[in-house]
């Protein structure tokens, strides 16, 4: 392909999107990503994922903080590109960046538009209970995700995915249908259906203050909470004033016994299970501080004083 393609992205998702181009022998002119970030225990400045490929491919990296400076805008625009390819850039663009490719600057969204706009449409629908999820690939216009659909690709959210997976099925699959696509797109050929703006719904950025698992709720809400908080900020509760985060969790078939919420009920070898307001949900991967992840049931059994049946969490 002979098209002068840009890319911004930066995070894994965004490199995922990266790769699938240059396995398709799409080799982008530049790539846009957010500068180096300090990470790790000793904050050394890391490059994001999506500018590790760049370079490792020889492909010209650009680090604006944003566009606001006329420089940055004016290199942009010199780079006389046919279109931008946008990916959990995580900067807002400016009309001048957007009407600058001769194709316009398109992204993939992880939603099914136009549920779901703005930072954490995939933790969400998780969060929200929602069957099935998806892609969408847009034209990006000043308003945050309201831009005209070109395509839009679907998948079922399991009863074992953690946001952590979903991210990764869907970035698979958000590379594969912006490859799909791409081609009509640069030939002008692809048509782009309005958003109905009567469905719109938010994605709020998701914080560490929702972690605390309250057990005063339905064991499948329970559940899905662990698993759409899964790897990041990871849902918490308490056991005897210590602090547990739990990884992954399922709606378990043991009855809560009316015991109140948050209550051992039994441990098993698949995990231990806990009472909800409504059944139980079974903790199946926890983590004490200052150590690694574990099975729950192996430490249960470990700490059996700890964890016996009857002991609450939450308090």
């Amino acid at each position: 392909m002979d098209k002068r393609i840009i890319f911004a992205g930066t995070p894994d998702f965004a490199s995922i999107h990266l790769q699938a181009l240059l396995d398709a022998g799409i080799k982008p002119i530049a790539v846009y990503t957010q500068p180096d970030r300090p990470a790790g225990r000793g904050h050394k400045l890391c490059p994001s994922p999506v500018k590790a490929l760049a370079l490792e491919h020889g492909i010209d990296v650009y680090t604006p903080l944003n566009f606001k400076d006329e420089n940055d805008i004016k290199t942009f625009e010199d780079l006389n590109a046919d279109l931008c390819i946008v990916v959990a850039y995580g900067i807002l663009l400016p009309q001048r960046i957007i009407d600058a490719p001769k194709c316009g600057c398109i992204n993939v969204h992880g939603s099914i538009l136009p549920k779901y706009r703005g930072a954490a449409p995939i933790q969400r629908s998780l969060l929200d209970g929602d069957q099935e999820t998806g892609v969408s690939i847009m034209k990006v216009g000043l308003k945050l995700d309201a831009g005209d659909v070109f395509k839009i690709a679907t998948l079922k959210i399991d009863d074992t995915d953690t946001s952590g997976t979903l991210f990764d099925r869907l970035a698979t699959l958000g590379a594969k249908t912006l490859i799909e696509v791409l081609p009509s797109i640069l030939d002008g050929t692809a048509v782009a259906t309005p958003q109905d703006e009567s469905l719109v719904t938010y994605a709020k950025k998701i914080s560490k203050d929702e972690s605390p698992i309250n057990f005063n709720q339905d064991s499948k809400i329970v559940d899905r909470t662990i698993r759409g908080l899964s790897p990041w900020p990871v849902a918490t509760t308490t056991l005897n004033d210590v602090k547990y985060k739990v990884f992954m969790s399922k709606v378990s078939d043991v009855d809560n016994e009316g015991r109140t919420p948050g209550c051992i009920v039994s441990i098993d070898k698949e995990g231990i299970n806990v009472a909800c307001s409504t059944g139980c949900v079974k903790l199946i991967t926890i983590q004490a501080p200052g150590k690694g992840q574990v099975k729950a049931s192996d430490l249960a059994r470990s700490r059996k004083e700890e964890f016996s049946v009857g002991t609450q969490f939450g308090r």
